[in-house]
């Protein structure tokens, strides 16, 4: 078995260099004409139901959005019912003939059985394998997206909700942060086109080859802007450092969460 490993390690490689090197421009080429066919035959959701999970904020809110301007019949679900109720009333301006409000703790196990089955990508990929082309599944990968989460919104260890956007800006640093309308609406546009993964914003994708083929380099990158001597506040990282003497903030993170009030209940 150790000879078999030891050959791989050897063999495995190379090959698929070489064959990824043959192989991947045809692909992305094929990919590439799918995508255009997509686009002109993308699927109408007019009509269907769509259940979104934290609509009541953020980037499922305006997901809502999104699929009310489609037609789509909506099934929101989210802890805070009054927004949940906002946002139902305008998902229904927007045009969605019909929208259901379901108020869910996903703190609670009972209530995470009531809004989904699973939320791992295994699950949904193990899925649209057994299912096929019945089924349409879209997995997300959102970068910093404009949202409470990027407001700086956190649990206390009281288990109160507090803002500190001094960590939040620790968090995200120099990175922009997209639009959630744009986020929305690129996730949305994808679905219908049946695209299997989807990250937004798309350059975003690009962190995950430097991740594949230099490692350290984005191992190095996140120890200097990120971390802190042991002596040290988290506060006084790099990259929190570069946001305040440049200002950056003004140009890279939306106007929205640049403020500490939080949507109200």
């Amino acid at each position: 078995m150790d000879l078999i490993h030891q050959f791989l390690n050897l063999v495995a490689p190379p090959f698929t260099f070489f064959t990824l090197l043959f192989f991947l421009p045809p692909f992305l080429f094929f990919k590439f004409f799918l995508s255009l066919l997509a686009t002109i035959f993308s699927e109408d959701v007019a009509g269907k139901v769509v259940l979104i999970t934290g609509a009541s904020s953020g980037i499922g809110e305006h997901l809502a959005y999104e699929y009310a301007k489609r037609g789509a019949c909506l099934v929101l679900a989210a802890r805070r019912e009054r927004s949940l109720q906002e946002v139902a009333e305008r998902a229904r301006d927007l045009g969605s003939p019909d929208v259901l409000v379901v108020r869910t703790d996903v703190s609670r196990v009972e209530d995470c059985r009531n809004a989904s089955k699973a939320a791992i990508a295994q699950f949904f990929e193990t899925l649209r394998i057994e299912f096929g082309p019945d089924i349409g599944i879209t997995l997300v990968t959102p970068g910093f997206i404009e949202s409470e989460l990027t407001q700086g919104k956190f649990m206390g260890e009281a288990g109160k909700l507090e803002v500190d956007q001094d960590i939040r800006d620790v968090q995200v640093s120099i990175i922009p942060v997209q639009r959630v309308e744009s986020c929305a609406r690129g996730i949305v546009s994808s679905a219908c086109k049946g695209e299997k993964y989807v990250t937004e914003p798309a350059w975003f994708r690009v962190t995950f080859l430097w991740k594949i083929f230099c490692p350290e380099l984005i191992e190095w990158t996140y120890r200097l802007l990120y971390i802190t001597r042991p002596e040290e506040s988290p506060k006084d990282a790099l990259g929190k450092k570069l946001v305040d003497f440049t200002g950056a903030k003004k140009f890279l993170y939306p106007e929205t969460i640049q403020v500490p009030d939080l949507k109200k209940d």
